[in-house]
């Protein structure tokens, strides 16, 4: 016999209890957005490599090491799976032209793909749900992208999770900055590790975000980076620390923020809990005023974030706050051919007053099919056999509260079950 084939490492299934889970964490963010005026799009999960080359940074770690890259046999062409959305979001709106009538508020969900070694809330395919706001400049939506993910928080009954904020300020900022930095780790090489000093000529700003213990005094007495910000970036930044303050967001200000992707700039920030362990980071974002322009579009400015679903689930488990998937209202448990097309026809009006119903398939007897209809956690056994369809009725059982089986017309059963529920 040959061996099972199995998922791809770091490649998950999601099963049905916990992609039941999914589901209503995804129904509570879609009527979160609605409330925000964000409107979906959906782009390709396979783009050009060129445009995360150029959006994400040539030296980043994701774009050296962790994207799953390969030439198209037809064309020729480098091509990459998505590694992240934001990129993608820009050029669509960029080849679209929807930012032609004005400003525009999207967002996005799907699957990501980063070749990295999968561990606990890191995988090689992991989701996303992406917020982009392009073509606002001014602090209060940076600040309506927080304000936005602490209801949301409280939406979901998750309460271990910080903010962290920070901003980059201005291009010519992060260039007098990075001058200071680079002149300050030089007299330290010796002390660097081997990524650090990779990343000294290339992305000194990374060297600030690394996670080598052994480096965080040096870090730590690194310059600060709102030392060299100018009165347009301090003034931004004072913008959105303000209308936090006003909104009740607590935050902590860490100079060491920097994010992982080049195109950032001005406000920064992280959502981190200390619940995932060394996966602690469930939200991130900020402003990428240059991008839009960068990826081939007229300037723009523009700002986002993007959160992890498998470690906002796993963080709503751990709190054991995640509701229970719904259970149906009915199981139909028939006997017999013709009570099973009688059962059938009743399952389908009982679906037309809005209720939630399970047909039996199994073809059991009645009693294995009452197994699996408390099993199944229904409210309700609707019960069709000859007497029944003698009569073109339907008996209905309470299976969560006490009370008499009763027979009665389909129509009578419906109104019945739904007055229950609302009671």
């Amino acid at each position: 016999m040959s061996k099972i084939i199995q998922a791809i490492r770091g490649m998950n299934d999601i099963l049905p209890d916990q992609a039941q889970l999914w589901e209503l964490f995804e129904d509570a963010v879609r009527d979160w957005l609605r409330a925000y005026g964000y409107r979906p799009i959906r782009m390709p999960v396979l783009e050009r490599t060129e445009l995360f080359v150029r959006s994400i940074g040539e030296v980043t770690d994701i774009v050296e090491k962790e994207m799953y890259t390969f030439v198209d046999q037809l064309s020729g062409e480098s091509l990459t799976l998505r590694p992240e959305a934001t990129a993608s979001c820009v050029r669509a709106a960029i080849e679209h032209n929807l930012l032609y009538p004005g400003p525009q508020r999207l967002y996005y969900s799907g699957p990501m793909f980063r070749h990295e070694r999968p561990q606990k809330g890191r995988y090689r395919q992991f989701h996303q749900i992406g917020v982009e706001a392009l073509g606002y400049a001014g602090p209060d939506i940076d600040a309506e992208h927080i304000v936005m993910c602490a209801r949301l928080w409280r939406t979901l009954g998750v309460g271990d999770v910080a903010l962290e904020l920070n901003t980059l300020g201005s291009d010519g900022a992060r260039s007098r900055y990075r001058t200071r930095l680079v002149k300050y780790l030089e007299q330290h090489a010796a002390e660097l590790d081997d990524d650090s000093r990779r990343r000294l000529r290339s992305n000194p700003l990374r060297v600030l975000d690394s996670k080598n213990p052994a480096l965080r005094e040096l870090i730590d007495n690194a310059p600060r980076m709102t030392d060299d910000m100018d009165a347009a970036s301090l003034q931004h930044f004072e913008g959105v620390q303000s209308l936090l303050r006003e909104a009740g967001v607590a935050y902590r200000l860490n100079p060491r923020l920097v994010r992982g992707l080049d195109y950032y700039n001005f406000t920064v920030y992280e959502w981190v809990t200390g619940s995932l362990g060394a996966q602690g980071t469930v939200c991130a974002g900020g402003r990428y005023d240059g991008l839009v322009e960068q990826i081939g579009g007229k300037p723009a400015p523009a700002c986002g974030f993007a959160m992890g679903v498998e470690r906002l689930i796993e963080l709503m488990q751990h709190a054991q706050l995640a509701r229970a998937a719904p259970a149906p209202d009915v199981y139909i448990a028939h006997q017999g051919e013709t009570a099973g097309h009688f059962a059938f026809r009743a399952a389908e009006q009982l679906r037309d007053r809005g209720l939630t119903v399970v047909f039996d398939c199994s073809g059991g007897s009645f009693k294995s099919q009452m197994k699996k209809a408390d099993a199944s956690g229904a409210r309700y056994a609707v019960i069709v056999g000859d007497d029944e369809v003698r009569a073109q009725q339907v008996s209905v059982k309470p299976l969560r509260e006490t009370g008499e089986q009763r027979r009665c017309a389909v129509a009578q059963a419906a109104d019945m079950i739904k007055l229950s529920e609302a009671e």
